[in-house]
């Protein structure tokens, strides 16, 4: 999700988006994030995102997610945190679209 202005004013934009409207422009990579979280790793973010990190420093990790590592672990904490503030999953959101 691209995040207009961003910097942290452009992330509090963002997570006051109503649930409907953060999933309708989530972008496809993101969606794929919220897939895997709950496919691979029990549905939890932290885990997803030590993964990220352990693949970026060449150490065991489950699954390399892609190329974009920095990107993914961003995008993480900006699902993780609108997930938090809103206490909704992006899960079940993007099952209900479905």
């Amino acid at each position: 999700m691209n995040d207009v202005g961003g910097g942290a004013s452009g992330l509090e934009a963002v997570l006051q988006l109503a649930p409907e409207e953060f999933v309708r422009k989530m972008e496809p990579y993101e969606k794929v994030l919220v897939d895997l979280k709950d496919l691979l790793y029990e549905g939890s973010w932290d885990r997803i995102g030590t993964d990220l990190l352990n693949a970026r420093d060449d150490k065991p990790h489950v699954y390399r997610l892609s190329h974009a590592i920095e990107r993914d672990l961003k995008a993480i904490e900006r699902l993780k945190a609108y997930e938090a503030r809103h206490h909704v999953s992006l899960s079940e959101l993007l099952k209900a679209r479905k």
